[in-house]
């Protein structure tokens, strides 16, 4: 079955259509919302969104019978070709998986973390050039720049590493202006891993820190800047950072699962940037849409954040801003993706802005084939194009 949705629209026209009694208005609304249905349909008929339906339950069918256990979200030129559930949000509580389940995006979370960055910076509020250091003039190390966080080409060392015997020994659960001050107090210094812009090496300290320049910059919680100023103006509702103290988080949320058991909070589970943001497959489906409609951030800013920065090793995988990127033999963005995985959860949301779809997988129990897409993607292209994506778009 193919669903319908234009992110944003029909929802507003339904909005007004609450909000004020006007017959003629609500007849005007009604008029659009079927011209609209109209429109999708066409497009899903040009597209043959039925025949891609039918082969992307196939394979989906065997992730399932491989143990997936988690929600599956597939739009193309805003048609909804593929959604279902499969499986339990709580086996304990024996609590089944529904189209608006909440997932912990794991790794996923950094798209969230910089484009809130770049939208800092298109206010004025943070320079891509400056370092870390203008803004925390006790940060230990020199020459870090904002840009260089993004592109994970900053050289820091990874936190969770410093001070795991710290927090597991104390049993603490830091936040990110808690590391901020960690990295600034500890002696002796945490080594670096190299200097700043030598290399790529994807690293959760620097979108720790990029969360925590959030916070500084905008004088609000990295939650609030979050879904005030980026989620909420594009109608992105069920979207939270980890450490809210919004009780809505609480609602059709999901526990993750490794080897059998659920798994209970960790230490660092209250620093964000790097993971941390719950949400739902809907709600990627609308940040998908927000990206690519410009409606959040500038053409410039996203073909900056679209941009491959990593050459030091040949191949088909590189990194922009908060994106990982498929380039092709030119070196040029053919795809834009990120996959998470963070105690039991796995996740990924892949684009082609050429083709225009979206293929969104949520799971909330360890399961390594949420990242095998490349015959979904080759369905969503058809005849007229191969992908060069490997079978599985993990990266270590």
């Amino acid at each position: 079955m193919v669903f319908f949705r234009v992110a944003g629209i029909i929802a507003f026209m339904f909005f007004c259509w609450g909000c004020h009694s006007d017959t003629a208005r609500e007849a005007d609304v009604a008029e659009d919302s079927v011209s609209i249905l109209k429109k999708l349909k066409k497009i899903s008929d040009e597209i043959q969104a039925d025949r891609k339906a039918k082969e992307i339950d196939e394979i989906i069918a065997g992730k399932v019978r491989a143990g997936f256990n988690g929600n599956v979200l597939v739009a193309q030129k805003d048609v909804i070709i593929y959604q279902k559930s499969f499986g339990m949000a709580s086996v304990e509580d024996s609590l089944l998986l529904n189209a608006d389940s909440k997932f912990q995006l794991a790794s996923l979370s950094k798209t969230f973390t910089a484009v809130a960055v770049m939208k800092l910076v298109e206010e004025g509020k943070l320079s891509l050039d400056l370092t870390v250091k203008d803004y925390y003039p006790a940060f230990p190390y020199q020459g870090v720049t904002i840009r260089s966080l993004l592109s994970h080409r900053s050289g820091l060392p990874y936190y969770q590493y410093e001070f795991d015997k710290k927090v597991r020994s104390q049993k603490l659960y830091p936040d990110n202006q808690q590391l901020m001050s960690w990295f600034s107090s500890e002696k002796p210094t945490p080594r670096p891993l190299n200097l700043p812009d030598h290399f790529f090496s994807y690293n959760n300290t620097n979108y720790a820190v990029l969360a925590a320049l959030v916070e500084k910059a905008s004088g609000m919680s990295f939650d609030d800047y979050l879904r005030k100023k980026v989620l909420w103006p594009v109608d992105i509702r069920d979207t939270f950072a980890a450490n809210t103290k919004n009780d809505s988080i609480q609602i059709n949320r999901t526990f993750g699962y490794q080897n059998g058991r659920r798994l209970q909070k960790d230490f660092y589970d209250d620093i964000v940037g790097d993971k941390g943001i719950y949400s739902t497959a809907p709600d990627l489906l609308r940040w998908y849409q927000a990206l690519r409609s410009e409606a959040i951030l500038s053409k410039e800013s996203l073909r900056e954040m679209y941009t491959p920065r990593s050459f030091e090793y040949p191949g088909l995988r590189n990194y922009g801003y908060g994106f990982r990127l498929w380039v092709n033999d030119k070196q040029q963005t053919d795809y834009i993706y990120h996959t998470g995985w963070w105690k039991g959860y796995n996740t990924i949301m892949f684009f082609d802005l050429r083709d225009d779809f979206v293929i969104i997988l949520l799971s909330n129990k360890y399961n390594r084939t949420v990242y095998n897409i490349r015959d979904i993607i080759n369905i969503l292209h058809g005849k007229d194009r191969a992908t060069t994506v490997e079978e599985s778009i993990l990266d270590q």
